[in-house]
């Protein structure tokens, strides 16, 4: 089986996020086998896709467990069409559990088309203090908690106590605050023990919450996003009526192939 592991959110080598990217042809693995591949690449996701002819089926595994919707796979999977296998020009469709996702190559920054989640404002309980710094506002969508701290050093210096995060209701908690950097409009980062990720580099999918919570704050719709994980990411995102646009470059660090 061809496989690629690629560096999303980056134009650089051992930046961004790593993703592994699993041809598949035509049929799905069973799911044992894809959560198995997933556990060996030990990376935060695996990315499988399909051929479904004029579309392709897209899932992701984390080490522990299949997720409904991840950007930074996605990103990678369509790298590898758009770059090695020739099987898309200048988009593409994938078919997911969140619905249908596109892609769009536009001088190699590729496009997600992601559907935007709704986000509402909840009280801060016991239960979400699992930082040695107190935010000043908490919210949850559908999937992820969203806590909002006072400056971008409370964020970056944030330590997150893991035992306990790994015990909420939710798949995880994002941290975001304003930028410091005047072409940076917001920084984040995300917190998915439970699912196996302690932190994860580069996260796609939390901007189609981060960027409804800070178009109602800032007053507009497109954002410079920067994800400061120690491998750290830029996203540029957009609000687009009920969908969310979030660019980015991929790289490729490996080509092989799966012996199974």
């Amino acid at each position: 089986m061809k496989f690629y592991h690629v560096d999303s959110f980056t134009d650089k080598l051992f930046c961004g996020n790593p993703a592994g990217v699993c041809l598949l042809g035509a049929d799905w693995l069973s799911d044992c086998l894809m959560q198995k591949i997933a556990a060996e690449n030990n990376m935060s996701e695996t990315a499988f896709v399909v051929n479904d002819g004029d579309r392709f089926g897209i899932r992701w595994f984390t080490p522990v467990a299949e997720v409904a919707l991840c950007g930074h796979a996605t990103l990678a999977a369509a790298h590898v069409l758009f770059n090695h296998e020739s099987t898309a020009d200048k988009r593409l469709e994938f078919s997911s559990r969140s619905g249908s996702l596109g892609v769009a190559n536009e001088g190699g920054l590729l496009v997600l088309d992601f559907p935007c989640r709704e986000i509402r404002k909840i009280s801060f309980t016991e239960e979400l203090d699992c930082f040695n710094v107190s935010p000043q506002e908490a919210w949850q969508g559908a999937d992820e908690y969203l806590l909002v701290f006072e400056n971008e050093v409370q964020v970056r210096s944030a330590v997150c106590d893991l035992e306990k995060a790994a015990k909420i209701d939710l798949s995880g908690i994002i941290i975001t605050a304003k930028a410091d950097a005047p072409q940076i409009d917001f920084v984040s980062r995300y917190f998915s023990p439970k699912f196996g990720i302690n932190e994860d580099p580069v996260t796609g999918s939390t901007h189609t919450l981060l960027v409804p919570y800070w178009q109602t704050v800032m007053g507009k719709t497109s954002f410079e996003a920067f994800q400061v994980s120690e491998r750290g990411g830029h996203l540029k995102c957009a609000a687009d009526g009920d969908r969310i646009k979030i660019a980015g470059k991929a790289v490729t660090y490996l080509i092989g192939e799966l012996l199974l």
